[in-house]
């Protein structure tokens, strides 16, 4: 173990941006200069390709506004169901630049929700037919674009 971790929400500016590195290169620096120390934050987004990357950065507010429900009726008659998660974890140090890691977890939009586990769009998210919300947390966490991004910091921080 490379040392303890503690979650304290000081809160960052979410601009507007064309990208979650955008975001997280930004908020990480607002970050690292509330917590005078090391900080780190993550952001993260559903992409689907049908739809041109839709919601993407605007993933929260598109959830909180339409819900996979509205998310489900954009993709009515869509054959193409491709979709990706990612998440993009911001590090930074005083006195050294941010570095930014990368998760992803590719997999499709479902036809309907399913399954009664996670949060946000994991029913509504499948891979290999089943749901991210019809999974356990061991397997959700095993591939979990989070994790996957949690996991490269972890590698960085223990190779220094």
């Amino acid at each position: 173990m490379l040392g303890e971790v503690e979650q304290r929400n000081v809160g960052y500016t979410e601009i507007q941006a064309d990208t979650l590195e955008e975001v997280a290169a930004f908020g990480i620096e607002e970050a690292r200069e509330k917590l005078y120390g090391p900080a780190m934050i993550e952001d993260a987004g559903l992409f689907i390709e049908s739809l041109k990357g839709f919601p993407g950065v605007y993933s929260a507010y598109v959830f909180d506004t339409i819900g996979n429900e509205g998310i489900l009726r954009l993709m009515e008659g869509v054959a193409d169901r491709k979709a990706v998660f990612r998440s993009v974890l911001g590090y930074a140090e005083p006195g050294m630049e941010p570095i930014i890691f990368k998760g992803e977890l590719e997999g499709e939009i479902a036809a309907e929700p399913r399954g009664s586990g996670g949060f946000g769009y994991d029913p509504i998210f499948e891979i290999g037919g089943k749901t991210i919300a019809e999974m356990d947390l061991a397997e959700k966490n095993r591939i979990s674009h989070r994790g996957a991004s949690i996991r490269a910091l972890n590698s960085w921080l223990a190779s220094r």
